[in-house]
């Protein structure tokens, strides 16, 4: 039984997950704690000002209860802290700490690395245009009618 052909969504899927497990296997590597994706995409998200877990989760599009989870594993590791949110009296802001800044720095400089090596491997030709289609607006997601069966598009 052969696969249907990958989509591209199914495609930018794939493409997450290998810098993901590449960026957490190389942190462990270097001797880093070990983090979920989760936890990594903490720190992709957050200001450095410092983020609510509510908007952590909008940005992050998981459910507050899971943002809060990842947040509070990473608050029990010392790479963030919840401190309260100068503009609101009942909101508190999460940040990184001084290590977890030291232990981002480092996720920064091995995603660098796997980036070289994915432009080695695809070509720095279309590495260039790989990222030129990502960093191009897309404008809002289209609302599409989907033609009947047996008609295309």
């Amino acid at each position: 039984m052969t696969q249907p052909a990958r989509n591209l969504p199914q495609r930018l899927a794939e493409a997450r997950r290998w810098f993901d497990d590449g960026l957490l296997a190389s942190m462990e590597r270097a001797g880093e704690r070990p983090l979920t994706i989760a936890q990594a995409w903490v720190f992709a998200t957050l200001d450095d000002t410092g983020t609510t877990v509510s908007e952590l989760a909008r940005r992050m599009g998981v459910t507050r209860q899971s943002a809060h989870q990842a947040v509070h594993g990473l608050i029990a590791a010392g790479l963030m802290e919840q401190v309260p949110d100068p503009s609101s009296a009942r909101a508190r802001l999460i940040r990184t700490t001084e290590e977890g800044r030291r232990a981002h720095e480092l996720a920064q400089r091995c995603i660098a690395v796997m980036e070289g090596v994915l432009a080695s491997r695809l070509g720095e030709q279309a590495a260039a245009a790989l990222r030129a289609a990502l960093e191009t607006p897309w404008g809002d997601p289209p609302l599409v009618t989907v033609p009947p069966d047996g008609q295309k598009p």
